[in-house]
């Protein structure tokens, strides 16, 4: 009878032990499969429209870079009325992706297409052309690594940007030439990125914005917009102007942030920034994706009150 029970035990804790196991192999390949397959999406994200009644719709087209050997991807939304305005010239916004992402980030996960709507019917944002380039290295996209925004042992991205794909956007559309119309911004690591592109090619862009993004790299003090931003001649930076704004739970992006703010106001640069609640994450309403769309109306709103300003003189 005791050995009766002690096998019952035994079976029994056999049994506990392979369920055990199964649900700790069952959770980490649905891990697997969430963060590396599908990457990690996020889960009540905003809803993203890629063509509205009046016509405002996403297009992805591709070119091919010298500067990265291969042929490239970049998205691009064409104002309300270009087609019918043979005449008319526009401003350029380039939006770079953050980690693990792609040229179609901004319209199939941030719901860049309603919001651009809605801020050229509120007449916050002039009409304009705006670019979302595909900013992997040659790596390609992984939620192991940031793309790096720069030229560097896995390919020349910040020439293929900064340089390369703004001479195909001349001229393929009818763009403003002055940099007085041109602004790059980006979220997280693209965030970094349009700063770090953006003040190495002043003679194309000279509006910029970083969504919880960070200005030291470490690669080194020459990708670091912290350290690289003194180096450049003050003539250089008179047209310059920079938003910044940082969720409250991105605590070192908080930081990285406000260093930065901190130095622009030390240069004399005009600059805006702001800490939001919320940041990376998940699921919430301000948190990873729904972060991004909300606080995107406020930096093009900020983009729009310097193309007007420009405009007006």
């Amino acid at each position: 009878m005791a050995r009766s029970i002690h096998l019952k035990k035994q079976n029994m804790i056999r049994t506990i032990i392979l369920i055990t196991t199964g649900t700790i192999a069952a959770l980490f390949a649905f891990a697997y499969w969430y963060v590396f397959v599908e990457g990690a999406p996020q889960l009540d994200a905003p809803a993203a429209e890629v063509q509205l009644p009046d016509g405002l719709r996403f297009q992805l087209q591709s070119f091919n870079s010298q500067a990265m050997g291969t042929q490239r991807q970049y998205g691009v939304i064409l104002p309300p009325g270009y087609a019918q305005h043979l005449d008319r010239r526009y401003p350029v916004i380039f939006l770079l992706h953050g980690g693990h992402d792609d040229a179609r980030a901004y319209a199939d996960k941030y719901g860049i297409v309603p919001l651009l709507d809605q801020l050229y019917h509120s007449d916050k944002l002039p009409p304009s052309i705006v670019i979302t380039p595909d900013g992997n290295d040659d790596r390609g996209s992984s939620p192991l690594f940031d793309p790096q925004y720069f030229d560097g042992e896995n390919g020349k991205v910040g020439t293929l940007i900064g340089s390369e794909l703004v001479q195909v956007v001349k001229s393929r559309y009818r763009t403003m030439e002055s940099p007085q119309f041109w602004a790059i911004g980006g979220i997280s690591s693209g965030g970094w990125g349009a700063l770090n592109i953006g003040l190495r090619h002043l003679n194309h862009f000279s509006v910029m914005f970083s969504h919880s993004g960070y200005f030291t790299d470490n690669s080194g003090a020459q990708n670091s917009p912290q350290t690289f931003i003194g180096q450049l001649p003050p003539q250089q930076l008179q047209q310059v102007r920079i938003y910044l704004d940082a969720g409250r739970n991105d605590t070192d992006f908080v930081a990285s942030t406000q260093q930065f703010h901190q130095r622009l106001n030390q240069l004399d640069i005009p600059n805006e920034f702001n800490i939001f609640p919320g940041g990376h994450g998940l699921s919430g309403a301000d948190i990873g994706w729904n972060y991004f769309h909300k606080h995107l109306n406020d930096s093009l709103t900020y983009v729009g009150e310097q193309f007007k300003q420009r405009m007006q003189n």
